[in-house]
């Protein structure tokens, strides 16, 4: 694929991303979590904090803005703009694929990450690469790549229905659990020197899947569960547009695949308190509000993730995004008040505090 082809494809993605028939709506699971009322909170509204941990590390508060977009010279300002917002706010954020910074150095946009560090040396990044391209990576092509833009950690994606439904796609996923068996559980000159982070885009992930990570040292497994943007249904609208009827036809077979965000977080609440290196657990995946991000963080969450939503703000300029950041956590702080909890971990750790619902509250 030619620069120009590579280049539209990525506009495509935010063009379709933005179309609500590609977001799974409703198929998170969280409108069937209810938090209970605490009516009599032994707290005062202003002694809540978002404060958490990240890697490890003090943070704010639990938001990132999930990576969505790069690889074109469009998403240069978005990613400004967003980084800007994120350094502000105290939110994390992740970058968009760098398959195309890591697979030439020619035409890329490792240069425009490297102006905003500058820009926001306080700003907790995270480098992105897909698992096909992870496979057979050089370590110091890796090392490369994360170092470039200071990342805190390198977040591997998984992303297998889009790979299928789209036609340049790279579906070469055999040896991918070894390749991040290898890559975590190197020492000395042969190990990566920042966390990984392993992350699904929209589809969530099984206990079954969660089993066999096991034997990989990870920081953070981000479940990017079925509920938001579905990037099958994107790839099929894309397929549309090329006249290429076999994947426009099989995404809309496969429209509503993946393990929503709720079963997921559930699932990795589970089997991760059994994983050798405990990792954090990470929600996105239909995020839409403060409420949204508390009823994850009750469930076992411990940072919650926003993408399509983040992205719609941001076109809509600076203070629309600041103002929309804002709102999500101020309506955190009114879910930690009304539940009796001083902060998310408070949140996080106390029994009893959710239930299912059979109505959506």
């Amino acid at each position: 694929m030619d620069l120009s082809q590579f280049e539209e494809r990525k506009r495509g993605h935010i063009r379709h991303a933005l179309d609500l028939r590609h977001q799974a709506t409703g198929l998170s699971g969280l409108d069937r979590i209810h938090l209970r009322h605490e009516a009599l909170p032994d707290l005062n509204l202003e002694e809540i904090t978002l404060a958490s941990t990240c890697l490890g590390q003090p943070a704010t508060n639990p938001f990132y803005v999930a990576g969505m977009t790069a690889g074109h010279a469009d998403a240069v300002e978005l990613n400004h703009l967003l980084a800007r917002a994120c350094a502000k706010r105290g939110w994390a954020m992740g970058v968009g694929s760098q398959r195309r910074d890591f697979e030439s150095r020619e035409g890329g946009l490792l240069g425009e990450w490297q102006k905003l560090r500058i820009e926001l040396p306080e700003l907790t990044l995270f480098a992105n690469l897909g698992i096909s391209q992870l496979i057979d990576a050089p370590l110091a092509r890796l090392q490369e790549l994360i170092h470039s833009i200071h990342a805190q950690a390198l977040c591997v994606h998984l992303n297998a229905i889009q790979e299928c439904m789209q036609p340049e796609g790279t579906p070469q996923f055999k040896g991918g659990l070894q390749a991040l068996e290898k890559l975590s559980h190197a020492s000395g000159a042969q190990a990566l020197d920042c966390p990984i982070v392993l992350k699904e885009t929209g589809s969530g992930f099984s206990a079954r899947t969660l089993k066999k990570l096991s034997t990989v040292n990870l920081a953070a497994i981000d479940v990017s569960g079925l509920g938001g943007t579905h990037w099958g249904r994107i790839e099929g609208a894309r397929a549309e547009e090329t006249k290429s009827d076999f994947h426009s036809q099989a995404a809309q077979t496969f429209a509503n695949w993946g393990e929503t965000t709720v079963d997921s977080v559930q699932a990795a609440a589970q089997e991760l308190a059994k994983h050798p290196s405990k990792p954090e657990i990470w929600a996105s995946g239909g995020v839409r509000s403060g409420l949204d991000a508390a009823k994850l963080i009750a469930l076992g969450a411990h940072r919650v993730g926003y993408a399509q939503p983040a992205l719609q703000a941001a076109l809509q300029g600076e203070e629309v995004l600041n103002q929309w950041m804002l709102q999500q956590e101020f309506e955190l702080k009114v879910a930690l008040f009304c539940t009796g909890s001083r902060d998310p971990a408070a949140l996080r750790q106390q029994q009893g505090v959710w239930q299912w619902t059979t109505n959506a509250i």
